[in-house]
């Protein structure tokens, strides 16, 4: 117990892969075995995750379950890891996600263990940059992330898989270039790569003699720096207009792969924003500010009217998470605009609220969207109508899911919109009531997908013979079980989270 408390943050990091290369060893055609290997041991980070949340001390000041280790002495880079308020949110969603897709890919019938392994490979790459201290840590976490991914679109995603994995790859590994060059950037002008002595020296840069780069100011490396990994953030959020990868991604990519690709990794580019940019450029992001509030809004207004205008129903869903991920950088340009007032606390609190929130309501959407195709073998919404009466359960779950992504007051969605609203309001009044002009047609795509999907004239193609539509399986209402409980836990009683989301702000910023 005392290893295991010392090092509950490398545990927690490392047992996916410790488990994926176990699986290495089981025999390939015992798919059942594999499956259940798989998801057992992804309980293991999550029981872990839960021993930590409750361990966590709200009140205390800086990082907690600190753990360092030499790594590359040469370049004054160590293994450093720890966990805050903000980063601890996104370790449990991570850990949370990842064993409910796992249990929904109990239906991959090809290369279950490549699969597998993939995925939990994939946890360790997310939790990695959730949990790093150091800036080459922190990249390094960042590429191993990418290529599971690429792999999972690439093997297991649908007809134009190898279109939607080379986009994906390009885009991402783009951002990737220019994050690269602004850490060695950083790491040769202060001479370290941990964070929390860049944190400490970031304030008197100017007064430091090694700080000049290739005769440059530090002005002059903050900006370059700043915009690079603004760029590469914006890519992975991501930002409208850097947006047109992620529909392609989700639409091909395995049920499961959709999951995680909109409940984990679309936040990564959210918390390198909170995380690196806020603390590490204040000034840059003061000033910029209104030209992240506007591509915000783009997000929001263009995602909303891209989802409604989509005939297939996970495409729909897909531009949904350009519409509601445009609320994050929202928050986060009203918080960049005045940082340290109250407004920004509050609209801060949102922003990392609706990425806990769209993970949920997002993993959730996709979910349904492959419960439903595993059956019909179709995504076209124009082929489905009145099935409510067929499906009730699976309706009844739709329509709760589809609520919380529309923002209903009393769950989780209606909270993280609000406060961001309410925070960026006072800051940012023009662009905030643009943003309702997305807010208006989120309802009207979430609507939309409902209708089409559940009511109206019932198709008889679902009624009868080999195309009957059969109800969710008791493993399907398992995987939206606890992210429908949490959905309204948030929504009825969310002061459980935002208590520690909220310390943690106040703090950083």
């Amino acid at each position: 117990m005392d290893f295991l408390s010392s090092h509950l943050l490398t545990t927690i990091l490392f047992f996916p892969v410790l488990a994926a290369l176990v699986i290495l060893f089981l025999p390939k055609d015992e798919a059942k075995l594999i499956r259940w290997a798989a998801f057992v041991a992804s309980l293991v980070p999550f029981a872990l995750s839960l021993v930590l949340w409750f361990n966590f001390d709200k009140s205390a000041a800086g990082f907690q379950f600190e753990e360092q280790y030499v790594w590359y002495e040469a370049l004054n880079s160590t293994f450093h890891l720890g966990v805050d308020g903000l980063s601890l949110t996104m370790v449990l969603l991570t850990t949370l996600l990842t064993p409910l897709a796992l249990l929904a890919s109990f239906s991959i019938s090809e290369k279950v263990k490549g699969y597998f392994m993939l995925f939990l490979f994939l946890e360790t790459g997310m939790l990695g940059v959730f949990m790093a201290l150091d800036l080459l840590i922190f990249f390094v976490f960042w590429e191993i992330g990418l290529v599971p991914m690429y792999f999972l679109i690439n093997q297991w995603g649908s007809a134009n898989r190898n279109y939607a994995s080379l986009k994906f790859m390009i885009y991402t590994m783009a951002g990737s270039l220019g994050l690269l060059l602004a850490v060695q950037m950083l790491g040769v002008a202060f001479g370290t790569y941990d964070l929390v002595s860049l944190f400490d020296k970031w304030p008197y840069a100017a007064t430091l003699a090694n700080v000049a780069l290739g005769g440059m100011s530090i002005g002059t490396v903050k900006t370059i720096a700043f915009w690079a990994f603004v760029v590469a953030f914006a890519i992975k959020v991501p930002v409208w207009p850097f947006h047109t990868w992620l529909p392609d991604a989700h639409t091909e990519a395995p049920t499961a792969g959709s999951m995680i690709l909109a409940g984990v990794l679309l936040k990564l580019g959210a918390y390198g924003f909170l995380r690196l940019v806020l603390p590490l450029y204040p000034m840059q992001a003061q000033q910029y500010a209104w030209a992240l509030a506007f591509l915000a809004v783009m997000a929001i207004i263009f995602g909303a009217f891209g989802s409604y205008g989509q005939t297939d129903f996970k495409r729909l869903v897909a531009y949904s998470s350009v519409n509601h991920m445009g609320f994050v950088l929202l928050g986060i340009a009203a918080a960049a605009k005045v940082a340290g007032t109250t407004d920004a606390h509050i609209a801060m609190n949102g922003a990392v609220l609706q990425m806990f929130n769209h993970g949920l309501s997002a993993a959730g959407m996709f979910f349904l969207v492959g419960v439903i195709y595993e059956r019909t073998h179709t995504r076209n919404l124009n082929d489905f109508g009145g099935l409510f009466p067929l499906v009730p359960v699976y309706g009844g779950i739709l329509i709760f899911t589809s609520m919380a992504s529309l923002g209903l007051p009393g769950l989780n969605g209606f909270i993280s919109e609000f406060l961001v609203v309410r925070g960026a309001w006072g800051v940012l009044p023009g662009f905030t009531a643009l943003a309702m002009i997305g807010l208006l047609f989120t309802g009207a795509y979430i609507l939309k997908g409902i209708k089409n999907v559940l009511h109206g004239p019932l198709n008889e193609h679902w009624v009868h013979g080999e195309h009957k539509l059969t109800e969710i399986s008791l493993r399907e209402v398992l995987v939206m079980a606890p992210l429908m409980a949490l959905i309204l836990w948030i929504g009825v009683w969310p002061a459980w989270i935002l208590d520690v989301i909220n310390k943690a702000v106040v703090r950083l910023f």
